[in-house]
Formats: structure tokens, C-alpha cells, sequence
């Protein structure tokens, strides 16, 4: 029998079509554009039903209440399909697979993110390769979880990063393999092939959680974590010097240790690519770890934002959250 595929088009370059304002999404018109391509209803390739969401949105506009709209939308069409496409806008699609990594729990079914940088309707759009080969791939070599498909790669979710504005290859895992690469041959690399499913998926709510993100640069000043660390701020990524490091000035130091007194976790993940945290290796790194600064290892900031969500919104102490956030739960993060 052939498989059967959930297509949830949220939005995004792929289904959008021209107009004297540049490209805009318009209702019905991806599903009028696929009808008119035939590669995509050959024999060899599986069913699939498309379902366009009434408020299609930029991706630029997504926040945690449309990965919950997402996440419940698979739950509520779980058991009719064997696998899931998201079409999604490339600029937080890395956001999205990563958070959904976390919200769908117990996942024995292929969840897909893809889209395009042109437009499936237009001449050139790299839309129709990457669908037709996430189609295909989800229903002839499932792996079950969250992944992100673009230009013949399927990434891990929670490993993605965009890594270009407007190239092709727009989409890297900087710290893990691609789960699988399709080239002349579909060749698994770190992915396994999902077996019969027999788990019942559970979805973890997330709701927006104030989380903040800093950079470090020369010459930072202490009131810049200040600042950031005021509430109603549940949580801080820092984003240090290469392997977890950062200024020795005492007075941001102090800015660290007084967040942990009131029992914000900090999280730090390297501005490097490539490359993990390892606050043991300087001294500029191991006062981090002495005022509790916690580890993000290889964690993508993307996937850091993610997992503080679906942890702060379990409502867990604080100590617990501490504990999570360095293990390795979705394969975010390398142990």
C-alpha cells in the first residue's frame, strides 16, 4: 500500500505567490500550484493531503504558541498518517524543528521541516526538489523524529542552524552528521529507520517564556547583563568566546553569581560554528562554572532557545531545569 503523508503548510516562500509588493502568501494557491506538477502524483510516490493553516504567517513572525498550533495539529492527525511534512519559512525553521524535537514526546513516526528560498511556482525554486525528496523520504526511509530537509539533506532538528540568507545549502548541522543525504542513492548517515509504530505520542505544552540571549563582544559592559537579568527574565543565554569562555571583570562575574541566587539558570553555548563548550579548559572560562554558569556543549543557540522553553514551562524547581539543560534529551547536544 502506498503511504500517506500529512502536508501542514504554515506559511513561508514555498507556497507564496508574486505580487507588486514582492511575494505574499495567498490561500489555495500552493495547492493549486502542486495540482499542476505531475512528478508529485506518480505511482512511485506516497499520498499525501495538504492542509493550508487559515493564518499563514512569515516566518519571521513565528513565536511559541505556533510550534504549540503545530504540534497539536500532528497530534490531532496522528494515528490517520504515516509521516509529516511542516512547510515553514526558512528564517526560524531551525527555531521551529528544534522546539519540536522537544514538545513531541514519544515520536515513532517521521516529522519533516522543509521549504524553499524561491518559491515552488517559480522557474529555478529549489521548492520542488526539497518537497518532492522529503515526501519521499518520509514515507520510504521513516526516521523517527524531528528533522529538517534541504538541498538532498536530511538534518537533525534540533542540530540546524541556517547558515545562509539566500544560497541553496541555506541549512548545515555544524556538530553532527546529516541523519541522511540523497544524492543518485538515498544513503542513511546518522539516522535509524523507525520501526513499527507502537508509542503513543505525547505533546508537551510550551508557552512564551522571557528568556534572555547575549553575546559577549570586547569591552561588554557588566550593565548590558544587568540589564538583561531584570524580571520578569526566567532565563539567560549567554553566548561566549570559543570553548566557554568569558571577561574576567568582577562586576559581570558578580551579574552571573547574583542570577543564580535568584535561581535563573545561565546557559552557555559558544559563538563558534563549530565546537563545544568546555569552561574547564581557561581560567576565563572556569569562573563561569565556579558562579554556576551552566554548560550548553554543542547545543545550536536555536536549540538552547527551544529547550528552555519546554523546560521553564513544565513549571520544574530550579535545580532540576539546572540538571536538564546539560543532559542530552533529543540528541541536542553531544555527551
Amino acid at each position: 500500500m502506498r503511504k500517506h503523508i500529512y502536508i501542514a503548510y504554515t506559511g513561508g516562500t514555498i507556497g507564496m505567490k508574486p505580487s507588486k509588493q514582492g511575494y505574499v502568501p495567498a490561500a489555495g494557491f500552493l495547492s493549486d500550484t502542486l495540482k499542476k506538477m505531475p512528478e508529485f502524483h506518480r505511482s512511485e510516490m506516497p499520498l499525501f493531503t495538504l492542509h493550508e493553516y487559515d493564518n499563514l504567517i512569515d516566518s519571521s513572525d513565528m513565536d511559541p504558541s505556533d510550534w504549540q498550533r503545530i504540534a497539536d495539529d500532528i497530534a490531532d492527525n496522528y494515528d490517520k498518517y504515516d509521516g509529516f511534512i511542516i512547510l515553514h519559512g526558512t528564517d526560524t525553521m531551525a527555531y521551529t524543528a528544534s522546539a519540536l524535537s522537544f514538545m513531541l514526546e514519544d515520536l515513532s513516526k517521521p516529522v519533516i521541516v522543509t521549504g524553499s528560498q524561491i518559491p515552488l511556482a517559480e522557474l529555478r525554486s529549489d521548492g520542488q526538489v526539497n518537497l518532492l525528496n522529503a515526501l519521499y523520504v518520509a514515507a520510504n526511509f521513516p526516521i523517527a523524529e524531528v528533522g529538517l530537509f534541504f538541498n538532498n539533506r536530511l538534518l537533525r532538528g534540533n542540530r540546524s542552524r541556517k547558515v545562509d540568507a539566500d544560497g541553496f545549502s541555506a541549512f548545515d548541522s555544524p556538530n553532527f552528521p546529516p541523519l541522511l543525504e540523497a544524492g543518485i542513492n538515498i544513503r542513511l548517515k546518522a539516522g535509524e529507520l523507525a520501526e513499527s509504530p507502537n508509542n503513543t505520542l505525547t505533546v508537551s505544552n510550551v508557552k512564551a517564556q522571557p528568556i534572555g540571549m547575549v553575546s559577549l563582544y570586547p569591552g561588554i559592559a557588566p550593565e548590558v547583563i544587568k540589564n538583561t537579568l531584570q524580571q520578569p527574565v526566567n532565563a539567560l543565554i549567554l553566548l561566549s568566546y570559543g570553548v566557554g569562555n568569558a571577561p574576567q571583570n568582577p562586576e559581570l562575574i558578580a551579574q552571573l553569581k547574583y542570577a543564580k541566587a535568584r535561581e535563573i539558570p545561565v546557559l552557555n553555548c559558544t559563538q563558534c560554528m563549530r565546537g563545544r563548550v568546555n569552561m574547564g579548559g581557561y581560567a576565563t572560562g572556569h569562573g563561569l562554572q565556579e558562579v554556576g554558569v551552566l554548560s550548553g556543549s554543542d547545543m545550536t543557540p536555536e536549540a538552547a532557545l527551544a529547550k528552555l522553553h519546554y523546560l521553564l514551562s513544565k513549571g520544574l524547581p530550579f535545580e532540576e531545569i539546572s540538571h536538564l539543560l546539560t543532559q542530552n534529551l533529543r540528541g541536542e547536544l553531544s555527551d
